[in-house]
């Protein structure tokens, strides 16, 4: 067998979660990490395994970053790890009972990661780093050699403006670091005085199995995907790596050479997706508005943590969804404007990018949501963390673990609490390990960013619950956890005036004449308030041309065509066209 005939790629997560979409700080550059490969490498309880108060020690005292970027860096290594619903819970509930500072950082104690990874985690910090040459120039010179994008490259360019979703940047980022990061992974007897890597130093297969955080791969297309370091210890590639059986371990160079002479772009990919996947057709169509829609996957066909949903240009058109087809799946919510959007199934992670004037409501996510270039977007979500970006006028109704991280070129975000909710949903948190407590969004954490008056917390008295306006199966009949006491007295104080408006009608002892008109008063203004708020469009959106279905439907093959699914879709809350009753 060729050797050629094994392909190793880099992996998707941990650029898609790990990667944080800002530039890192200075400290956190080659040199210095370097430096801390040596230091954790040569002092005692900081190798194989990292916890939190060494890391806590080298990221504040030798580096000089803040203890709550410290911390941030650390529990999103952490968000990647494969830990069970249980653990996540566990550790919720450990969280949410500490009423301290020293208690907390009691529990925080308790943490740990495997040491190389994270140095590997640190370093990809680098893939959002500001270049110089391309903040002047920009992309590069065009060349009368250069050939004209394909249809599909451009859609791909399109779809991947954000790096982090992007596998062509993934790949070129690795096969321009690659050496600089097997770097990282040699131990300090076999460095220079400078910390550079001697062209006949060895790297053991211990470090190298840290590099299957970053790479993965397989024999074969189609052939089940490997961690790295066994396609490098077996088969064609134990050669061409130089692996010894004796010593356990490769020669930096031939591993070097082997790696970047198989290295290609991820088949499970956004570039894949887009050229190959599989077009979906899930919401119902509404006067040709999904003729321009771009829905695809490749859920068919990717292994866990490669999974993803593109969705692009929905207009004027509500999307609802709940499919095993989403459990577990990273979503792309692209260039989506005047569109109601659910997507209510526990998913793996989320991306809204360039929407407007939207509304998206999710499952539990599993990681992390991140809001990108988004105007006037409404976006309800329980998380395990939520990051916002050069986007204004947004509104963030969560429930997260986690600070939520605001990002540089913010204006105008509101943050609230998390106000709805649908039958299934507390099933769909526990399989997502998620819980109730703790809450943190309303002490969001400003990144790469001071101006702390970009955002607000929202009134309580701008406060509404929102409603999921489709019956499912399931238990959960209120909010998970319930509102914050503020919230739940607006609610109530609203409640209270709807009482005594009713009261103040019955007791004008209206007769038949008179009871007419001011239906027909109550039912003008009412339309007009759905008019100007947009809750029009909302309801129009509900009523399917045909009869349809939430759940779901068999996805034929590829087509460019939307179509209807066909069983029982309904909506409850007001008929589109009836006012509140007057009396």
């Amino acid at each position: 067998m060729e050797s050629d005939s094994v392909s190793i790629w880099p992996r998707m997560e941990p650029f898609l979660l790990g990667a944080l979409q800002v530039a890192p700080p200075s400290k956190l550059s080659l040199h210095y990490l370097r430096k801390m490969a040596i230091y954790v490498r040569t002092r005692d309880g900081c190798f194989p395994i990292l916890g939190w108060p060494m890391w806590r020690h080298i990221a504040c005292g030798k580096l000089q970053l803040p203890e709550d970027i410290a911390w941030l860096y650390f529990e999103t290594f952490d968000l990647l790890i494969g830990h069970t619903p249980e653990e996540r819970l566990e550790w919720a509930e450990c969280l949410s009972q500490c009423s301290s500072k020293s208690e907390l950082d009691q529990q925080r104690n308790k943490l740990s990661v495997d040491t190389l990874q994270f140095l590997l985690f640190l370093y990809i910090q680098q893939l959002n780093r500001v270049s110089l040459r391309t903040s002047l120039i920009g992309e590069e010179w065009p060349s009368h050699r250069t050939r004209s994008p394909s249809p599909s490259d451009r859609e791909a360019k399109t779809s991947s403006q954000n790096k982090n979703w992007d596998d062509q940047a993934h790949l070129s980022f690795v096969q321009s670091h690659l050496a600089e990061i097997l770097e990282l992974l040699v131990e300090p007897g076999q460095l220079s005085q400078s910390g550079q890597a001697l062209r006949d130093c060895q790297i053991s297969l211990e470090a190298v199995r840290s590099l299957g955080l970053l790479l993965e791969g397989s024999v074969c297309q189609g052939r089940a995907v490997q961690p790295v370091h066994r396609l490098l210890t077996k088969g064609p590639l134990q050669t061409q790596a130089g692996y010894s059986t004796l010593s356990h371990s490769f020669p930096l160079h031939k591993l070097l050479s082997c790696l970047h002479h198989n290295l290609t772009l991820n088949p499970f990919g956004i570039t894949a997706c887009l050229r190959s996947g599989k077009k979906l057709a899930w919401a119902q169509q509404v006067e040709g508005a999904m003729k321009r829609a771009k829905i695809a996957r490749n859920t068919h066909m990717a292994p866990p943590g490669s999974k993803m949903v593109l969705m692009s240009q929905v207009f004027k058109q509500t999307l609802a969804k709940t499919s095993d087809k989403l459990t577990g799946a990273n979503i792309k919510i692209h260039r989506c404007s005047d569109a109601f959007i659910y997507l209510l199934s526990p998913l793996r992670s989320v991306s809204v990018d360039k929407c407007r004037d939207s509304t998206v409501v999710l499952g539990p996510v599993e990681t992390s949501i991140h809001i990108h270039s988004c105007q006037n977007v409404r976006v309800v979500c329980v998380a395990g963390r939520v990051a916002v970006g050069a986007s204004s006028c947004c509104t963030i109704h969560a429930l997260t673990p986690t600070r939520p991280l605001l990002l540089p070129g913010n204006t105008d975000i509101t943050l609230g609490p998390f106000h709805t909710f649908y039958p299934s949903m507390e099933d769909h948190m526990a399989s997502a390990g998620l819980a109730v407590v703790p809450n943190a969004w309303d002490r969001p954490l400003l990144l790469g960013s001071e101006d702390a008056a970009c955002y607000r917390l929202l009134p309580p008295a701008e406060f509404h619950t929102l409603l999921v306006p489709f019956q499912m199966e399931g238990d959960t009949c209120e909010v998970p956890g319930g509102l914050p006491p503020a919230y739940q007295a607006a609610l109530d104080d609203q409640q209270k005036r709807i009482q005594n408006w009713q009261k103040t009608v019955m007791e004008a002892r209206l007769n038949k004449e008179q009871k007419r008109q001011f239906q027909e008063l109550v039912e003008v203004k009412f339309h007009e308030w759905l008019l100007e708020t947009g809750h029009r469009q909302e309801l129009d959106s509900l009523i399917p041309p045909t009869i349809a279905s939430l759940k779901d439907s068999t996805d034929g093959p590829a087509t460019d065509r939307p179509q209807v699914n066909d069983s029982k879709h309904m909506r409850t809350g007001r008929t589109v066209g009836k006012s509140p009753m007057a009396c």
